[in-house]
């Protein structure tokens, strides 16, 4: 028996193609969705993002309550005009802070992506020891850190202030930007430098010209999560601060004794939203920087 063609063509057109790995689980998860089946890893990821998130929401909606209670009488900016121009030491205590943060993140941004390309780079006598060692204040408890401050400050006679909450901020953010900016340099391409020396480029050259663009977002990351531990840390600082050095959380937790303020609530959210603006702003930016190098 003779067998058409147009039957053996539609034959091969009808023939299912293996699919892959990917394409399976992604007909399966397509499936899935299509029964409405939830599972488990969806479970744990919106209860992850609810516990995460609540408390956002929390704090934006009862910075709009007129009321100081937990009960919700209406709508109101009474709080946002409280924190505008009826507080004055909340204000010096938020600028406090973000002069800590930003002077020490960026002393700590310098040593930690010279520390780590010194680490990368270089080979000499004691560096696993040093490297070990680096991470210390990472892994240790913010109290013992606090203490040890205190006692070293006290040791060597200098008065508690903004200096020291600025060298003791400096000390615990160091390693974070050590860790990124060396993450960074794990997956840096060394024949740039060995073309960069070949075409005559000195150390210092090839160090401002070719290292540094090349693992500024490692760099520009590290800044900003010093930044953000900085603004954050309450325990170190309420053993180095002295008198006139209150930062917002040392002043936010100097109100719990007459009740926390809804103000604290207004400005909790004016802080969500410009973290929010300011990360959907740099994530293309780091992302431009990322696929140039």
């Amino acid at each position: 028996m003779i067998k058409s063609p147009y039957k053996a063509v539609i034959a091969r057109l009808n023939k299912k193609k293996p699919l892959t790995e990917p394409a399976r689980h992604a007909k399966k998860a397509m499936q899935k969705r299509a029964a409405g089946k939830i599972s488990f890893s969806g479970l744990v990821l919106a209860f992850t993002m609810i516990f995460l998130f609540l408390p956002l929401v929390v704090i934006a909606v009862y910075s709009f309550n007129p009321g100081k209670g937990s009960e919700i009488t209406g709508f109101s900016l009474v709080w946002y005009e409280k924190l505008l121009f009826d507080s004055s030491e909340l204000w010096v205590a938020l600028e406090n802070s973000f002069i800590i943060a930003l002077s020490s993140a960026a002393l700590a941004t310098v040593l930690g992506t010279l520390a780590a390309i010194g680490i990368n780079w270089y080979k000499f006598r004691g560096k696993i020891y040093i490297q070990t060692i680096s991470f210390l204040p990472m892994v240790l408890p913010e109290v013992i850190i606090g203490v040890s401050m205190l006692i070293f400050f006290s040791g060597i006679g200098m008065k508690l202030g903004m200096t020291t909450i600025f060298i003791a901020h400096t000390t615990f953010c160091l390693p974070f930007v050590f860790l990124m900016v060396l993450a960074r340099l794990d997956e840096f391409d060394f024949s740039i430098i060995e073309a960069a020396h070949d075409l005559g480029a000195t150390e210092r050259q090839t160090m401002v010209k070719v290292i540094i663009p090349a693992i500024m977002p490692g760099i520009f990351s590290g800044f900003l999560m010093a930044v953000t531990m900085s603004l954050e840390d309450f325990v170190i600082t309420f053993f180095v601060s002295g008198p006139g050095s209150t930062t917002l959380p040392l002043y936010v937790y100097s109100m719990i004794r007459f009740g926390v303020s809804p103000v604290i609530n207004a400005l909790s959210f004016v802080l969500i939203l410009v973290t929010m603006v300011i990360a959907y702003l740099l994530r293309n930016f780091l992302k431009t920087i990322a696929a140039s190098h």
